[in-house]
């Protein structure tokens, strides 16, 4: 059969084609969306991209894809091709001017033309990453963009994280497409790709398009494209047969002049058209097989030591043949499986000798390609060309290219390589200069920082095994640092005993940097009540260590350290300087942790000291410090949680919720989104949606499963839980929970967080209250915030009798004066109580009044009704209108609704959809319906309201 080789003719992908074309629609009118576009090797995804991207019009399509190269991906490779078309087209300096303040040094990870790249760090990664969204957003403001990242089941990992962050923080206005393909057939269970397209096909505006194999009728199509004509229908039958509907195959049957029998494996398809061509070019594709599925000209001609033009001669029969494209100075073989199946088909001698000589001219001529794919690509060849000792050298190499362009999990890997090819090399150590122990530790390090905090823990742990302590103190303080570092991010237990045995190993003199970090560390982790005086006297130690040694990130981590511990939530004024200095010692060094946890801390104990005006104020300032960094994801997330809880305390609850959703949205540690989303929890309850609160003390409890945490992670969560079972009507548990929780956790070390459950534990009575009165005598009130619940515990659990001794007042005042709008409302219908015990109505109906303006302005809804039922019963005046009408059976008006319902026979599902709440709301609004009115059912219920005639007049007027 004579054919063409690709057809004319696109077929088969109709619905495919309007569904892009509708997205590209949709980011033109400001709707950025992502489609992941999925299918088995050869089934059209590419051919689909093309077709689409040749009618996107008006908008820029950035192409780039990601390169196999063995079993490991090239960093960022696709990411690279696109900053590399771009420059061409529009030059350095105009995207410079897309950048903020016109650095592009941080791109400069992604291209060396860009200059020198910003100082290695953790950060590094996160900076260059909003960085390249940014980039996008700006190019977006100009003209609609469609992003296109092909083959993305050879993504490297951080390829992957970038592509995530992309695809989750652009702007939902932004004009951008993102277009995701990759092989559907190659997803195995453990494929590192699976889990990402699960993660983003559960995000909104991003849709899955499976491409099915085309039918016999598109085979059809498809084939009298490429034969120019209709083909015979044996044809067809044997074709479609062979290939299933497989375009790709469909094409490589029929590309093939002898009509005898067709090999029935894909390499021996795909090879049919590499073996058409002539020998010398055929011999020139092995030479390229060797390499990635995409090389450069320079490469090659390298490799070969062929000139230009006898290079290009002998490629043009494999471009004019469609085994070959040519793109910008590249040639990328037309689909990868060529690729893969040309350099499968090398004999065993001659894949290690192509190898050699694609690592020798590497390692001879280091700048034909870019760093750090050079450097990966070059350990790659040695690794297949099976000389062990240049392998593991240059996988060293590799893996401190990797860091310095933030490439953290390709460093990982290649240092992990390092440690796997140990053994097989006697002198591995003289050959890197670094001992086992050191690549351990540095493996160690490394998976610590990309969030692999169990394989970092067992990587310290195998490194403190080599060594003995007594022989090496400082190399074994180092790794106990590391491990303790490691425990203390996973909750575990001896992260304090690691520190302690770490500093013990080093010695306090002479003064060194080492002793200055450990000492550094334990203290600011100490966080027992009992070891207070101490991290003071660490903190001092570690200023005066930092100081003498020079290193002032140290010394400001110290300052911050002693300025919290010396502020304790009262007196603050005396200490503030502390944080100020460390600011300024931070500042100058750059050392941007450092002030990212002095804006945490600062924020923190002005937050406990009431003064929560001020808090907002620094907290926002350290949102902004860390988004000038390009550090919003990490920093700034943790400052984030700083920020809600004084928007919480000041009932600004909406703002504050706008703050973890956005804070959400940068995917924060486990344990810092758990915080993020308890203040949510606080606000969910106080508003009456049990339904959302019950459901993300699922979701924290599911995020803090592993680990051990402190109080102000573990009280809080305890009082929300028995806020929710006292929400759902479920008091004797969570009288059992706070009674438990007080008899066993910690109350000492965090009386911040241990007067809450307190004041909880006391409303409800009985048992649970009894435990708070034991406990509370041993909980020490600092500041105002802490004097202002031991206020509010001591009106609960004052004598009955003493309704008129104004303890609520007291407790009123105490919140007013804070700035608390919830705890003072609520105090203040507790004062109205007491009034209206004493038969001072005028008083009851004051005190109402003003907590009701307040419940209505948080929309706190169950305080709502309780005044409004407080107002009812007691038939007193609110808000300077006439006295409230009470219902004869004591109901709020959403209980009237609900009881109505009830009545008519509606179940709970039927009340829900009628009145746009959830079910499990109704469910609680029903069981307080069936308390007030003394009935154990909804039968008896309804019998009571048509009793009273409650819905009389209603019916008649139907």
């Amino acid at each position: 059969m004579s054919a063409r080789g690709v057809s004319p003719r696109f077929v088969g992908r109709g619905r495919e084609l309007a569904g892009l074309a509708t997205a590209l629609d949709a980011a033109r009118g400001g709707i950025a969306g992502t489609v992941l576009i999925g299918g088995e090797a050869g089934v059209g995804k590419t051919r689909l991209i093309r077709e689409f991207t040749s009618r996107a019009g008006d908008a820029r399509v950035l192409v780039g894809g990601c390169l196999e190269l063995g079993n490991d991906g090239l960093p960022f490779a696709p990411f690279a091709a696109v900053l590399r078309a771009l420059t061409r087209d529009l030059g350095h300096d105009a995207i410079a001017a897309l950048l903020p303040g016109g650095s592009t040094r941080g791109l400069a990870r992604l291209l060396p033309e860009f200059g020198e790249p910003d100082d290695d760090g953790p950060q590094t990664r996160a900076r260059l990453f909003e960085q390249v969204l940014g980039l996008l957003d700006r190019l977006a403001e100009r003209e609609p963009i469609v992003l296109v990242i092909e083959d993305a089941h050879w993504a490297d990992g951080s390829t992957r994280d970038l592509l995530t962050f992309l695809v989750r923080y652009q702007p939902p206005d932004a004009r951008t497409l993102i277009l995701v393909t990759y092989r559907a057939d190659e997803i195995h269970r453990k494929h590192p790709l699976r889990p990402m397209l699960a993660e983003l096909g559960r995000m909104e505006r991003v849709t899955r398009m499976e491409l099915a194999r085309l039918s016999r009728r598109e085979v059809i199509q498809q084939a009298a494209g490429i034969l120019a004509g209709t083909p015979r229908a044996a044809d067809i039958d044997a074709v479609y047969a062979r290939s299933e509907g497989n375009p790709l195959f469909v094409e490589a049957l029929l590309c093939d002049d002898d009509d005898g029998a067709v090999p029935e494996s894909l390499r021996d398809l795909l090879l049919a058209s590499v073996e058409r061509l002539p020998e010398k070019t055929q011999e020139l594709l092995r030479v390229a097989g060797a390499g990635s599925t995409r090389i450069e000209h320079t490469l090659l001609a390298a490799v070969t030591g062929l000139g230009d033009h006898e290079l290009s001669q002998l490629l043009r029969p494999a471009v004019a043949g469609n085994v070959i494209v040519v793109d910008g100075e590249d040639y990328v073989f037309r689909h990868a499986l060529i690729h893969e199946a040309v350099h499968e088909d090398l004999l065993p001698g001659e894949r290690t000798r192509l190898h050699t000589r694609f690592a020798e001219t590497l390692a001879a001529r280091p700048g034909l390609l870019p760093t750090p794919r050079g450097e990966i690509e070059l350990a790659y060849h040695w690794h297949e060309a099976h000389d062990v000792p240049q392998a593991l050298v240059s996988a060293w190499r590799a893996a401190t290219c990797a860091r310095r362009s933030a490439a953290h999990d390709e460093q990982y890997r290649m240092i992990t390589r390092v440690l796997d090819l140990w053994d097989h090399v006697p002198d591995a150590a003289a050959r890197i200069g670094a001992d086992r122990v050191e690549v351990l530790h540095h493996c160690a390090t490394v998976a610590h920082l990309i969030g692999e905090f169990e394989r970092a823990l067992a990587l310290a742990g195998a490194a403190l095994a080599e060594i003995d302590p007594a022989a090496e103190p400082l190399r074994a303080a180092r790794l106990l640092r590391s491990r303790g570092l490691v425990k203390y991010n996973l909750g575990r237990a001896g992260f304090i005993e690691d520190l302690r045995e770490a500093m013990r190993l080093v010695p306090a003199e002479p003064p060194s940097r080492l002793r200055g970090q450990v000492v550094e560390n334990l203290s600011r982790m100490m966080y027992l009540a009992s070891d207070w005086e101490e991290k003071e006297a660490m903190a001092q130690e570690a200023i005066a260590v930092g100081n003498l040694v020079g290193d002032i990130a140290t010394e400001a981590h110290a300052m911050i350290t002693l300025g919290w511990v010396r502020c304790r939530f009262f007196d603050l004024d005396p200490h503030l300087g502390l944080f100020e200095t460390a600011r300024e010692l931070a500042a100058r060094v750059g050392a941007s942790g450092a002030m990212a946890r002095n804006d945490v801390s600062l924020s923190d104990v002005l937050e406990g000291a009431g003064r929560h005006e001020e808090a907002v104020a620094v907290a926002r300032l350290g949102l902004s410090h860390a988004a000038e960094a390009g550090l919003a994801r990490t920093n700034g997330a943790f400052v984030a949680i700083n920020l809600t809880e004084p928007l919480v305390s000041l009932g600004r609850w909406d703002e504050a919720l706008e703050v973890i959703e956005h804070a959400r949205e940068l995917v924060p540690p486990p344990p810092y989104l758990a915080s993020l989303i308890g203040f949510a929890v606080d606000i969910a309850l106080a508003r009456g949606d049990i339904d959302s609160a019950d459901r993300r003390l699922v979701e924290m409890a599911r995020l803090l499963r592993r680990g051990t945490y402190r109080a102000q992670t573990v009280l809080p969560n305890l009082r929300r839980r028995i806020d929710l079972l006292v929400a759902t009507g479920r008091a004797a548990e969570a009288a059992a929970l706070a009674e438990r929780a007080l008899r066993e956790e910690d109350l000492l070390s965090g009386p911040r967080y241990s007067w809450p459950l307190l004041v909880a534990a006391a409303g409800l009575g009985g048992a649970a209250r009894a435990e708070a009165l034991a406990r509370v005598g041993t909980i020490e009130a600092s500041g105002p915030v802490q004097r202002a619940y031991a206020l509010t515990f001591a009106a609960i659990v004052r004598e009955p009798d003493a309704a008129g001794d104004g303890a609520w007042d007291a407790a009123a005042g105490a919140w007013e004066a804070l700035g608390q709008p919830y705890p003072h409302a609520c105090a203040l219908l507790e004062a109205a109580r007491d009034a209206s015990a004493a038969g001072d109505r005028e008083a009851a109906s004051e005190r109402l009044t003003r907590a009701s303006a307040l419940a209505e302005r948080l929309a706190a809804t169950p305080l709502i009704d309780a005044i409004g039922e407080l107002a009812r019963r007691v038939r007193v005046t609110v808000g300077g209108g006439p006295a409230q009408e009470g219902s004869p059976l004591g109901l709020t008006a959403r209980e009237t609704g609900v009881l109505r319902l009830v009545a008519e026979g509606r179940s709970n599902r039927e009340i829900a959809q009628e009145l746009f709440i959830s079910v499990k709301t109704v469910s609680v609004h029903v069981s307080n319906i069936l308390g007030k009115l003394g009935v154990g059912t909804r039968g008896e219920a309804a019998a009571t309201a048509h009793r009273h005639g409650l819905f009389d007049a209603a019916q008649a007027a139907r």
